[in-house]
């Protein structure tokens, strides 16, 4: 299934869902993050995807990084919460979901890299690179406040 991202777009249309989803930023012992290519859109992105139900959410993190990327991670905060109704995801089957996602730090634990039917790429990226790749914005946002290591947790 493909998807569109719509982001401040007045022409976007109406989100018709909301699903609770996760994403991980996690940094290796060389303060790198961990990135995948999404197969649905092509643009690099944390791991992550929605909550199944029965899961706690950080479980939702845990299972999404190793499924996508194939490392074992542990949660051990809080980057933000991404609610903005301005960032709608378009799939193909008609679905539009308005964004809501909370990003979780985390920290590899075991695992070899890996790709999977998510993922078409996965690999452990410099801050320095992070320019030089398709990233989405509101992805951006999660990456940037996740090396800031805010006191707080981001909220919007």
């Amino acid at each position: 299934m493909s998807r569109i991202e719509h982001f401040n777009d007045p022409n976007a249309p109406k989100a018709n869902s909301i699903v609770v989803a996760t994403t991980a930023f996690v940094l290796d012992p060389d303060n790198r993050v961990l990135l995948i290519r999404r197969t649905d859109n092509g643009l690099w992105a944390l791991p992550g995807g929605a909550q199944d139900l029965g899961e706690f959410v950080a479980e939702a993190a845990v299972r999404e990084t190793k499924e996508e990327a194939g490392i074992d991670v542990e949660v051990t905060g809080l980057v933000g919460i991404y609610t903005n109704p301005n960032h709608v995801v378009e799939y193909s089957n008609g679905e539009v979901r308005q964004q809501f996602s909370i990003c979780f730090r985390a920290k590899p634990v075991g695992g070899e890299l890996r790709v999977s039917d998510e993922s078409s790429e996965v690999r452990w990226t410099r801050r320095t690179d992070l320019d030089t790749l398709g990233i989405h914005p509101s992805m951006r946002l999660r990456i940037d406040h996740g090396y800031e290591n805010r006191s707080q947790p981001y909220i919007g």
